[in-house]
């Protein structure tokens, strides 16, 4: 039975009893904020009387008399009642029970009942359609675009033929697929695709972050292998057993291997899909990548002629490739399938408006926002998110992010921090801004920032890789290059 049934009043007298009941204030106060808490928490459904039982953590029947006023209840439970929906219990909220005022609340409930026939319902009724327009208004530009998008989000662009591919190619045997891009540029969101569709295939999938192994494993390659194939048999569900299944003697490189093949891999009867994020961290560690690698590398040939090994797909994701020399032999970065994530196309952007319903943007604000930051996806929906939430005009985006980085700051100031970080490279792009003709620029350097993201090639020239960029840097590097354009 639903609370608004139990509010439909008998038409029988009323007792008197103890206790105190709610005032017609109290009620509407209420029923206000049940109805925004359906709305935001419950997909505007509406609440049971179970629910609300355990939400106010009152029994049901203290519930029906207290909605529907046949017995007056004490004022500690009208409190934890009104705290349950975030209200503070005033006043005029209730009132000692009498004769006048139970049909005074017996009237106010007759006359603003909502569950009559539709051409009869109340104000009430139009306040719950407020709260309605409201929730389906902030569906339509969902969350704050902060991160990889959840499965079913409706702001994913498809980038054709992209997900066809590693979906095809995730189902060969002892597969190697290597997607590569600067942060920002999608990764995630196509890796989180990629699992879903292996999940709809029965593999297994385990999903590491290399972020997450500790600083300690960057200096021993022994621990950081002991970690890894823990993690592995942890997310398979499989007891890790590393103890008892690694042998010291034969040393890391063997240990690890036969654990996973006749360990890990020979419980599988399935494929497994093992995604390794952010796996160029190991670069910062030489003496680590070498052997680490060489050993990646080893494992998918293994696949070429062993069983075992052909159930392990491996997906590596990363920004960068090589801040050290790798034997081309040994390096599992020249084998396997190469996706490169590249900014999304003006007709990719004005798909994305379309599903922000942003039907104010003209072809002329698409072109100018393009100008501005590029195709940069994670700045093309941080910009739409803010539009839509009417926050800001696409002139005041545009003015503001010239002027001071607006909405952007925080994705410049990631940059800016890399940049102090490495000033050679920031003597680098600041040649690059200041730059009026081709210049020549060490290709080790010239990668590196293209792989963070911060430079473009257009044919031989070497440029900023939006107006945003140009404009920004332009006053941070201020002061490594004295002589820097006013205008690009």
């Amino acid at each position: 039975m639903e609370v608004y049934q139990i509010m439909m009043l008998k038409q029988s007298k009323l007792r008197r009893r103890r206790g105190v009941v709610l005032t017609s204030i109290g009620i509407k106060r209420l029923q206000e904020a049940i109805v925004y808490v359906e709305m935001t928490e419950n997909k505007g459904d509406r609440l049971s009387l179970e629910q609300l039982s355990d939400r106010i953590s009152i029994s049901t029947k203290t519930v029906s008399k207290l909605w529907s006023s046949n017995a007056g209840v004490d004022q500690k439970t009208l409190k934890l009642c009104f705290s349950a929906f975030n209200l503070e219990l005033q006043r005029e909220d209730y009132t000692e029970v009498s004769e006048s005022a139970e049909n005074q609340t017996l009237e106010f409930l007759s006359e603003n009942s909502y569950i009559e026939e539709p051409s009869q319902f109340s104000e009430f009724n139009s306040f719950a359609q407020k709260y309605y327009k409201q929730a389906e208004e902030m569906e339509n530009f969902g969350p704050y675009p902060d991160g990889p998008l959840p499965l079913g989000s409706p702001f994913y662009i498809d980038r054709p033929p992209l997900e066809k591919r590693v979906y095809q190619e995730v189902a060969q045997p002892g597969c190697v697929i290597r997607i590569r891009a600067p942060k920002q540029m999608g990764k995630s969101s196509l890796v989180l695709r990629l699992l879903a569709f292996a999940q709809t295939q029965g593999y297994h999938t385990v999903n590491l972050n290399c972020f997450q192994f500790d600083s300690e494993c960057l200096t021993d390659i022994n621990k950081l292998l002991r970690r890894l194939c823990w993690r592995i048999a942890t997310e398979l569900g499989i007891a890790p057993n590393i103890k008892e299944k690694w042998d010291e003697d034969i040393g890391y490189n063997l240990s690890s291997s036969f654990y996973l093949e006749n360990y890990l891999l020979n419980q599988c009867q399935k494929p497994v899909v093992l995604v390794l994020n952010e796996i160029d961290r190991f670069f910062e560690s030489p003496h680590i990548c070498q052997d680490f690698f060489a050993l990646l590398r080893s494992w998918c040939e293994e696949a070429r002629h062993n069983r075992n090994w052909q159930k392990l797909r491996l997906v590596m994701v990363y920004s960068m490739e090589e801040y050290v020399s790798l034997d081309i032999n040994l390096s599992p970065f020249n084998i396997g399938l190469p996706i490169r994530l590249n900014e999304f196309t003006q007709t990719q952007v004005e798909d994305l408006a379309r599903r922000y319903r942003f039907n104010l943007c003209k072809p002329r604000d698409i072109e100018q926002l393009i100008s501005l930051v590029g195709g940069h996806p994670a700045l093309i929906q941080m910009s739409f998110y803010y539009l839509c939430c009417q926050e800001i005009t696409m002139q005041e985006l545009i003015q503001d992010a010239i002027a001071n980085g607006g909405i952007y700051r925080y994705h410049l100031w990631r940059y800016s921090i890399k940049l102090q970080e490495n000033p050679g490279l920031a003597k680098t792009y600041a040649k690059i801004l200041a730059s009026q003709q081709d210049i020549f620029l060490n290709p080790i350097e010239a990668y590196k920032l293209e792989s963070l993201g911060l430079i473009r090639f257009e044919g031989d020239r070497i440029l900023p890789r939006c107006k945003l960029y140009w404009a920004y840097f332009q006053k941070q590097l201020s002061t490594i290059e004295l002589e820097i354009p006013s205008k690009r």
